[in-house]
């Protein structure tokens, strides 16, 4: 038993050197993140990583270690043949390279490891998908992965005994053994020998994100995230008794009163929605974002009404058109609007305005079939969508679709055909990866953060153009425009994290004839939310908002400031007072902004923050 023992441990010996190669990878590709971790702090991501490789390592042992017992209990005296272990392990080798160079984009992008959500994603919307890791420096990860998939075959024929010879022994000891080699393998897969398995809690060490993330094995960890999605849904985020969540959530929405400042100078508008593609703040001067960006915007914020200190409720469009038109938040490792069965269930701008004698319209130049969009929009009532498959094919410039210029002249001509009031959404999209334009960037330079710089400059341009042509419609002064991004992005500063709130503030601005000429150039401070502009806009216009529960008036001065965000597997809960950002893999808060608040209040907003995720997930399995 001596030699088949030996090689069960070589075995395991070359996985945990494999999955610390990678590790090594991760570190090398995102070490201007690490600046400040000490050398400690590195081998600690190898310390507290090492569980979860050794239960990765015993998942790929496991079909070895069956294939072994179940041929020596056969009782033949041939050694099993090399070749199948080998192109095993070059198979699981081959995948694991592959994994391992995709978490390294989708980490650039969404600050979060590789995860059910990115195949969710590429199976709702594969072109779309493609696209957008069309930024990736393809070229370097093909070569990360080539260096991996070699390296890892090199190591491999000198570690693994691929002959794998089994012992010669009498029956009772084949069992003995057998169990023993079995059990070994069970213990480590479950990484413990307590009644709680091993779960991603095990990597987590530090304040620093990226020193957790590193020590988590990216692929037990993708196919730990996999199996709990497509396990019966339940809700993974039970902190307090229910009836203690709910009581939380319907508190923190109580105003004493209602003294909404009505700001349009009539009461039936048209309204259009224009949902700006990754347009943060950081794209914004006013906003605290970089000079020269976005130019008009400024003169834009003049005009209207601003409200500065709004955050999205997620980080993906799919996220951020569920919060604007039902005004329903983010449901972090889930997305509502892809469940055709509970999305039809949602309250909708769309379908309260076309009860109320409104022509409701979409504007999309790419197709309306993304992430279930038109389904959405169809089930509530819209009465016309526009998007690539109505235009010619010499109007569709990009993957995304048509560039925003040619979707704005579009929709400027649909709504001066008009005869009655008009609700429509237009969703950009040009300023999306790959960050293609029709035209010479305005920005200087082939990376990645001036590319996104120029394609925002270029909506910009086209917004800007789209008014100028607007304010010549006889049926601008009798409508109100609300612009909001669709969610924030890393680019172009690059310094926010998946679990910052830098990431999450985006720009809203009320602007239009509609808006009463007193309050052009006001700014507003309260703390909000996407979420909030259903119930800002239908109480301007005197219309129930009742349905949206979730939403917030944000022109009451009595309306309780916060706003709640949430990523993969984590949440951020904002108060005036303290914010507060929670990961719920290593179930503790790794981000507060004042850090000299008092304890107590800290600790009150990360319950609330808590009560929310709990029943926000909870109504989204009950739709």
């Amino acid at each position: 038993m001596l030699r088949s023992l030996y090689s069960f441990i070589r075995f395991y010996i070359f996985w945990l050197l494999f999955f610390a190669l990678s590790r090594v990878v991760f570190e090398i590709y995102f070490h201007a993140k690490l600046q400040g971790a000490t050398f400690a702090d590195i081998l600690k991501t190898f310390f507290y990583g090492i569980r979860m490789d050794a239960s990765a390592t015993a998942y790929i042992a496991a079909i070895p270690l069956m294939v072994f017992i179940i041929n020596w209990f056969r009782g033949s005296k041939k050694h099993i043949k090399p070749i199948w272990l080998k192109v095993y392990t070059w198979f699981c080798l081959f995948c694991i390279s592959l994994i391992a160079v995709v978490d390294l984009g989708i980490f650039v992008e969404w600050g979060a490891k590789v995860n059910f959500r990115a195949f969710d994603t590429l199976y709702n919307s594969p072109a779309e998908s493609m696209s957008s890791t069309a930024s990736s420096p393809i070229a370097l990860h093909l070569t990360i992965m080539a260096c991996l998939l070699i390296a890892g075959i090199v190591l491999s024929n000198y570690i693994l005994d691929y002959t794998f010879k089994k012992p010669v022994e009498r029956t009772p000891n084949k069992v003995l053994w057998s169990i023993l080699l079995l059990g070994i393998n069970f213990i480590i897969l479950r990484g413990t020998l307590s009644a709680d398995p091993i779960n991603q809690s095990a990597g987590y060490f530090s304040d620093n994100q990226l020193l957790d993330l590193s020590a988590q094995n990216t692929e037990w960890n993708l196919f730990n995230n996999v199996f709990e999605n497509l396990r019966k849904p339940y809700n993974p985020y039970l902190f307090l008794p229910a009836a203690d969540a709910k009581q939380i959530v319907a508190e923190t929405f109580k105003a004493p009163k209602d003294s909404t400042i009505h700001v349009l100078n009539t009461d039936k508008p048209n309204v259009v929605i224009i949902q700006l593609e990754s347009f943060t703040a950081d794209l914004i001067e006013s906003l605290g974002g970089e000079k020269g960006d976005t130019p008009n915007f400024e003169k834009f914020i003049k005009e209207g009404l601003l409200f500065n200190n709004i955050y999205s409720a997620g980080d993906r469009t799919d996220k951020g058109i569920i919060a604007i038109l039902s005004g329903f938040p983010s449901q972090a490792i889930r997305t509502i609007v892809i469940d055709t069965t509970k999305q039809r269930k949602l309250p909708s701008l769309m379908a309260d305005f076309n009860k109320a004698g409104y022509n409701t319209s979409y504007f999309y130049g790419g197709g309306s079939e993304y992430m279930n969009f038109n389904t959405y929009m169809n089930d509530h009532h819209t009465d016309q969508i526009i998007d690539r498959h109505t235009m010619p094919a010499s109007e569709v410039g990009s993957t995304w679709g048509a560039f925003d210029n040619v979707l704005f002249g579009k929709h400027i001509a649909y709504l001066d055909k008009q005869t009655k009031p008009f609700f429509s959404l237009l969703q950009t999209s040009t300023n999306h990866e790959p960050f293609v334009l029709p035209v010479k960037g305005h920005f200087k330079g082939n990376d990645v953060t001036n590319q996104f710089r120029s394609t925002a400059w270029f909506t910009d341009s086209c917004l800007n153009a789209y008014f100028e042509e607007a304010k010549k419609q006889p049926w601008y002064k009798n409508t109100l425009y609300i612009l909001v991004a669709d969610h924030g992005h890393r680019l172009p500063k690059s310094t926010a994290g998946a679990f910052s709130p830098q990431k999450y503030h985006i720009p809203l601005l009320f602007m239009g004839g509609a808006l009463k000429a007193e309050y052009r150039g006001t700014v507003i401070n309260k703390l909000g939310n996407q979420i909030d502009i259903a119930a800002t806009l239908l109480a301007q216009l005197n219309m129930p908002a009742e349905k949206f529960e979730w939403s917030k008036n944000l022109l009451n001065p009595y309306t309780p400031q916060f706003s709640f965000f949430d990523w993969d597997n984590g949440f951020g809960y904002l108060t005036p007072e303290q914010f507060v950002s929670y990961d719920n893999s290593g179930r503790r808060i790794i981000y507060t902004k004042n850090k000299n608040a008092d304890s107590a209040i800290t600790e009150k907003t990360l319950r609330t923050g808590k009560a929310f995720m709990q029943q926000i997930f909870t109504e989204y399995l009950n739709y």
